[in-house]
């Protein structure tokens, strides 16, 4: 995993608290474990973490309200919410704040130590992408420059994208005629990944493709169990 990855977890309950700690640490990972949602988030305050794990019920601060306070500092730390209670509007609500996953307590540890190691891999993906921007791309007959949003075709008038369709189309460029990982779109331009941004995100993959369709060379194929991928044909 090289540098250790660093982890908050926000659990009131102690003995749970404390096993959850240390089966963490056995798996390599540096962890700040606080006992209540106003301490969690004084520790967020004044330190860098990867990731989160959010109780949902506990005192002072319960972990949606804290969860929002997370996501207002820095957007795009991932966090898990814990919880036990099973009810279905405390998911809607935890994956309407952008939670990465949700559990319900009792879990599987194996299955959270594998979730998480998904989740900080995906993210690291995310910094890959930061590497490979560029001013401008052609797409087959199109260019598109990033910066002013703009999508020409030949010598035609520039068309004017929205902020999230330049945003997902510059994505899609980075990973031309490759796949481009689902989570890493998401992330980079809904800065959450769940049920309704995925949602969103097809929206705007069939406006992008409706863009380009004067191109018959161009596509934008869906791979169901990785992601997308714009491609060009000679």
């Amino acid at each position: 995993m090289g540098s250790k990855k660093r982890i908050l977890l926000v659990e009131d309950e102690e003995n749970f608290g404390a096993l959850l700690q240390n089966y963490l640490k056995m798996s390599d990972y540096a962890v700040d474990w606080e006992k209540d949602g106003a301490k969690g988030y004084s520790s967020f305050s004044k330190n860098n973490y990867d990731l989160c794990i959010l109780d949902v019920m506990m005192p002072f601060m319960d972990g949606f309200t804290l969860a929002e306070k997370i996501k207002e500092k820095k957007p795009d730390v991932p966090f898990i919410f814990l919880t036990a209670r099973n009810q279905k509007k405390d998911t809607l609500k935890g994956y309407s704040l952008g939670a990465d996953d949700y559990l319900n307590k009792p879990f599987d540890i194996e299955v959270l130590l594998l979730k998480l190691k998904v989740i900080l891999e995906r993210t690291d993906t995310q910094d890959l992408v930061e590497l490979q921007k560029s001013e401008s791309y052609q797409i087959g007959s199109f260019i598109f420059k990033t910066s002013k949003r703009e999508l020409t075709y030949s010598s035609e008038e520039p068309v004017k994208l929205s902020p999230k369709e330049a945003a997902l189309l510059e994505i899609l460029c980075q990973f031309m005629n490759q796949v481009m990982p689902r989570e890493v779109a998401l992330k980079k331009v809904w800065k959450e990944d769940n049920y309704f941004t995925t949602r969103s995100m097809d929206v705007y993959l069939t406006k992008l493709r409706k863009h380009l369709s004067r191109d018959q060379s161009i596509s934008i194929e869906n791979l169901h169990s990785s992601g997308y991928q714009l491609s060009v044909k000679a």
